[in-house]
């Protein structure tokens, strides 16, 4: 199945937290979408892998992306290296999609920065005719996205440009809060973390609403680039 987007993120709720109103936005559109997971998020300090799997069904579903897998690399311990790599290129050349999306390029935990820099590698590497590759006994043909995005995550980041997401801010927190054991639950025996207060919870609103409302919208997700963002004429700009 070819798609569109390939939203990639190093934990399952990375994804809807960085750029979920933008996915629901383009399904909405009429784009295939589908999420890769790079870790089952085993080392979380809340919940467990298996009930963050079913959360991570349970997202997908409301955001109504076509597919998500999990690649189910080592959380905390993965590395860019040719092994993980060549997992990547396998899924990118499964899918071919036009557009990666993926984890911010620093960030607060480290799986991030590491899985911004693999993805981006692996969505290089794939281009190339001389690394062959094979899914269930059939070689794979070459496939390079045209574009990979960086989301943004914990640490505030200048975006390159931002989407206009301000009628699918409903659909991305549905989507975010489906993680039950990560965020904020005033009856939770949990221990604390940095994404489980209120606070955390609300700032996905309000950060989203501050940078709608420094471009004169309601609410927008932010993103970085590698390479100028090109438009065809000046009016393609809002």
């Amino acid at each position: 199945m070819k798609l569109d987007i390939l939203a990639i993120g190093a934990h399952p709720d990375d994804v809807e937290l960085g750029c979920g109103a933008t996915l629901a936005k383009e399904i909405a559109n009429g784009k295939k979408v589908g999420i890769i997971d790079l870790t089952r998020g085993e080392l979380g300090t809340r919940g467990t892998a298996k009930t963050r799997d079913a959360e991570a069904n349970e997202a997908a579903k409301i955001l109504g992306v076509l597919v998500r897998e999990n690649l189910e690399f080592a959380d905390g311990f993965f590395v860019n290296d040719k092994k993980h790599q060549l997992e990547i290129i396998k899924i990118i050349r499964k899918y071919q999609p036009d557009i990666v999306i993926c984890n911010a390029i620093d960030d607060r935990h480290i799986d991030h920065g590491k899985g911004s820099k693999l993805v981006s590698d692996a969505c290089f590497l794939s281009g190339l005719v001389k690394i062959e590759t094979a899914l269930e006994e059939k070689n794979q043909k070459v496939w390079r996205p045209k574009q990979v995005y960086h989301y943004i995550q914990w640490k505030p980041m200048e975006p390159d440009f931002v989407v206009d997401v301000s009628n699918y801010m409903d659909i991305k927190m549905k989507a975010v809060l489906a993680y039950k054991t990560q965020f904020f639950d005033a009856n939770s025996k949990e221990p604390e973390t940095p994404i489980s207060s209120k606070n955390f919870t609300d700032s996905i609103v309000y950060r989203a609403r501050d940078l709608g409302r420094l471009v004169g919208i309601e609410y927008a997700e932010g993103f970085t680039v590698e390479r100028y963002v090109t438009v065809n004429n000046l009016t393609d700009l809002i």
